[in-house]
């Protein structure tokens, strides 16, 4: 199938975890989870930072932390195959930490790399 998939448990399991939104993932049998490698995680995140002009000015939907931690979400959700019912919730208008946090929500347990990926995604703020 596909080499970035990975078995995931086969019983029901709410993750919570931040305060800046909330989510529940729901692993039902036979479920497949996508995984991201370190090398895809820095090839996405040098790609929003090479198109980071543009990206920011189609983009205006507010700060350019916000912006540019908005498309990394966005660029996760459909790498990942991440359905409507696993994506972060954001209670209100969501600041650029709150997309941070949402960012290291979808990679828990999907992450596979040796750097920390907090320290990758404050690399594309720079």
């Amino acid at each position: 199938m596909y080499s970035n998939r990975t078995k995931i448990e086969c019983q029901s399991k709410k993750a919570f975890g931040f305060d800046s939104f909330v989510a529940v993932r729901y692993a039902l049998n036979d479920e497949l989870m996508s995984n991201i490698s370190e090398i895809e995680l820095r090839r996405i995140i040098e790609g929003i930072r090479e198109d980071r002009e543009t990206i920011i000015k189609h983009n205006p939907i507010g700060s350019e932390e916000e912006t540019l931690l908005w498309m990394l979400l966005g660029c996760l959700l459909s790498y990942l195959s991440i359905e409507e019912n696993e994506t972060p919730c954001f209670p209100g208008r969501p600041a650029a930490n709150a997309y941070r946090e949402a960012v290291l929500f979808v990679l828990r347990g999907r992450y596979e790399g040796e750097t920390d990926p907090a320290g990758l995604i404050d690399s594309l703020l720079k």
